[in-house]
């Protein structure tokens, strides 16, 4: 699965923002922030870990999930151009708010 499609949908992009403020945490520790079954927070996590966003660690028999931001690079690149648009925009907007 590309990074893309793992992003795109909210829960998931929820996860790793979970794991961006949290930190590694373990299923049963993300499971309880969302209003959904653990298979599901699993399937959501699968997908993410599919997409390299995150990584899974084994701890005894404990399974830590980890944001891994290396992935996140090929969507920044491709948001970029969009990004200069934006700010050329607002610096227009501005100037024009300034006269």
């Amino acid at each position: 699965m590309s990074v893309f499609d793992a992003v795109a949908d909210p829960t998931r992009r929820e996860l790793l923002g979970r794991l961006r403020t949290g930190g590694p945490a373990t299923l049963g520790e993300l499971a309880e922030d969302f209003p959904m079954s653990r298979q599901a927070v699993t399937k959501h996590l699968d997908v993410l870990a599919s997409a390299g966003l995150v990584r899974i660690r084994r701890e005894g028999r404990r399974r830590i999930h980890e944001l891994d931001l290396e992935p996140l690079k090929e969507v920044d690149r491709w948001l970029a151009p969009y990004a200069a648009e934006w700010d050329r925009r607002l610096a227009r907007l501005k100037r024009h708010l300034e006269e």
